[in-house]
């Protein structure tokens, strides 16, 4: 899956346009490498994302195509 579209379906950032601007402004990394708003997400992969100057950290644990907001916090956890 898409990086904008995991972060969009996970409920990390609300928006996919917001998810790919963050995303073309380097604020997102995958494994700690930056990452395009077209990187493939898999499990286990840890994303890392500066909202203002807090550093956020989560690990995959699932991807889904769509997910309610409830099962939205079981796609990933926080580190």
């Amino acid at each position: 899956m898409r990086l904008d579209k995991f972060l969009k379906v996970s409920r990390v950032i609300k928006r996919r346009t917001v998810a790919n601007e963050a995303c073309d402004a380097g604020r997102v990394k995958i494994n700690d490498k930056t990452a395009k708003a077209s990187a493939e997400v898999k499990v286990g992969d840890v994303i890392e994302v500066l909202f203002g100057g807090k550093p956020v950290k989560i690990e995959v644990l699932d991807i889904q195509e769509t997910t309610k907001k409830e099962a939205a916090g079981e796609l990933f956890r926080y580190l």
